[in-house]
């Protein structure tokens, strides 16, 4: 049944490519986005589905780099005292032409200026709910913007500045992310005067390589070479996702000839897929992290010592062998992959004693907790569910009965991040700028409570460090406060690190010009098929 409706989507895809002649690229994407607005989302398949395809930024990773280059932004500035940025955006770019929007002009600073500023501006008519219900701007809140940023101001129709309450040494990376892309301010007024406002979610308008057509829900997104794109129109003419959450199914189609790129496969299919002679499989070690959130704030979690033991009651090594198989993942001592600089090399994660940690648990009166687990696959943790299992087992070995909840991805997240969750959460990260101030801040600063930080952990002697290390520019100096932040880290244990793992791509011969990203974003701009 499962293949019968995969077959019948990518079917309603290849109808949608449009005329023979026309050069058509299909990904097999693990999920559904949960909208088209990079600036409200937080999953890698809502950017991969968005960002990186309708839409570009300032400045902008090269591909498959964490080097920074000009975007829509050919040149800026930065003062002296660091807290001015002036960039000087490019002349003549044009927004894309839809079926529902057609643009009078080319992208100027008013458009800069909305993007951000929709973000944080309680005034603004696109901060709460008259756009979306429930709305929150989980990743410019989570990262502190609003602390740091202190306005967004237009010079000229071709220059933009922004102003900074202190330096921030992480700032221009930072706005090299998805949520910094750049919206048309001139279709949000469309939409604002028409009553239509939540569309800017769901017919996306950008800059970008290519342009949104339409979406069949869960099914299948199909976009088109943008052919005003300010770098010059792609190969490809048509772009389609096929959105299929199953791993084998995605990996069948690849093989088939049906999808020509996909991602995350099985582990136990790793051996196989590098013996094909049609499939290249492209592999690189991953700047991300699997763990699993501790609810710090509720009892009996609340004590560092009950954490520390049910850390120790987990084989972790056995865990990452059943899990990853072929994969392969490197056991995680610290937040941040080995890669990453900063990283810590004298900390040591709590080793596997079951024995002490019944004996602490048993004295804390922990009996039940709950685990949870979503149905996705992601490059950090290819199995939720069978994680948890292995975790259940061994907590109930040390006496601690375990429920797994079980929630599709996009609501998983949802229900997640709110600060009364109980128990214990599956998640990970994928670094979006190379910067430790992506993985410490984003994920457990005191800010990112409710948003990104699932351990509701506010540390006052982790906050002090990672906050001071943003305003110094010395890489020698912050490297030292991050190793600080990592002792606290791993003495406070507000989370079980579980692993950094193996990235994979798995991509048809016949296609060209992919890469790989180390931020775990997939991007089809330079991409060609030979047909």
């Amino acid at each position: 049944m499962r293949k019968t409706m995969f077959a019948a989507a990518l079917l309603a895809a290849t109808m949608l490519a449009g005329t023979a002649s026309a050069k058509t690229l299909v990904y097999c994407s693990e999920a559904s986005p949960a909208n088209f607005d990079p600036g409200t989302t937080t999953g890698g398949n809502d950017f991969d589905a968005s960002s990186r395809t309708v839409y570009s930024r300032l400045v902008e990773f090269k591909h498959g780099s964490t080097e920074l280059e000009p975007g829509l932004a050919e040149k800026w500035e930065i003062s002296e005292d660091g807290k001015t940025y002036t960039f000087h955006l490019r002349k003549g770019v044009k927004f894309q032409t839809t079926d529902y929007f057609t643009p009078t002009r080319d992208l100027n600073a008013d458009d800069v200026v909305f993007s951000f500023e929709r973000q944080f501006d309680k005034n603004n008519v696109w901060n709460g709910d008259k756009y979306l219900p429930n709305l929150t701007w989980d990743y410019y809140t989570g990262m502190d913007m609003p602390k740091y940023v202190a306005k967004w101001e237009k010079v000229d129709d071709l220059t933009v500045k922004m102003t900074l309450t202190e330096p921030n040494a992480p700032m221009l990376a930072n706005l090299g992310m998805d949520f910094a892309s750049i919206l048309s301010k001139e279709y949000a007024d469309q939409l604002e005067k028409e009553g239509k406002m939540a569309d800017l979610s769901t017919k996306p308008v950008g800059t970008g390589p290519f342009q949104f057509v339409d979406y069949q829900l869960d099914a299948v997104i199909r976009y088109k070479a943008n052919p005003d794109y300010f770098r010059g129109k792609e190969k490809i003419d048509d772009l389609v996702f096929a959105i299929t959450p199953d791993a084998t199914a995605r990996i069948q189609k690849v093989i088939a000839g049906e999808c020509d790129i996909a991602a995350y496969p099985n582990p136990a299919d790793i051996a196989m897929l590098k013996t094909n002679p049609d499939i290249n499989l492209l592999e690189q070690a991953g700047l991300n992290i699997g763990y699993m959130s501790y609810n710090t704030t509720i009892p009996p979690l609340d004590k560092a010592e009950v954490r520390h033991a049910l850390n120790q009651a987990i084989d972790r090594d056995a865990l990452i062998k059943a899990v990853y198989q072929d994969a392969g993942a490197t056991p995680a001592n610290n937040l941040i992959p080995p890669t990453m600089w900063s990283w810590n090399k004298d900390v040591q994660f709590d080793k596997y004693d079951p024995e002490a940690a019944k004996k602490v648990l048993e004295a804390a009166g922990l009996k039940e907790i709950e685990l949870w687990a979503s149905d996705a696959s992601r490059p950090y943790n290819p199995s939720f569910q069978r994680s948890a299992e292995l975790i259940q087992a061994d907590w109930a070995k040390v006496g601690v009965t375990a429920k797994i909840v079980n929630y599709e991805w996009t609501k998983y997240r949802s229900e997640g991040k709110k600060k009364d969750r109980p128990g214990a959460f599956q998640i990970g990260w994928t670094g979006d700028n190379g910067d430790p101030d992506n993985f410490f801040a984003t994920l457990f600063s005191c800010s990112a409570i409710g948003v990104s930080n699932y351990s509701s952990w506010c540390d006052k002697d982790f906050e002090d460090l990672i906050q001071k290390a943003k305003t110094i520019s010395d890489q020698a100096e912050r490297t030292k406060l991050y190793e600080e932040a990592q002792v606290v880290f791993a003495k406070e244990a507000p989370a079980f690190l579980q692993a950094h793992s193996q990235v994979y791509n798995v991509v048809r011969k016949n296609v060209s010009g992919y890469l790989m990203d180390p931020l775990g974003i997939h991007r089809f701009d330079g991409t060609d098929k030979a047909e």
